[in-house]
């Protein structure tokens, strides 16, 4: 079983093989769903604030490149 503390402001680290099986880097965003007194972490799809999420014709590298300053 693999198990953290939580701080006293309520945060707590993701251990290492969690964030390993979800493939999780700095900055990715993770959900959680309570299910039958459990809960479940997944990681996000598309963060909310990336502005090509919905817009996948719009979605390539040259696209991305050319607006990475707004």
């Amino acid at each position: 079983m693999i198990q953290s503390r939580i701080t006293s402001k309520a945060q707590t680290t993701i251990p290492a093989p969690v964030r390993k099986a979800l493939g999780l880097k700095e900055g990715d965003v993770v959900t959680y769903r309570i299910e039958a007194g459990h809960v479940v972490m997944t990681r996000a799809e598309a963060p909310a604030d990336d502005p090509f999420a919905t817009f996948t014709e719009w979605d390539s590298a040259a696209d991305r490149a050319a607006y990475a300053d707004f």
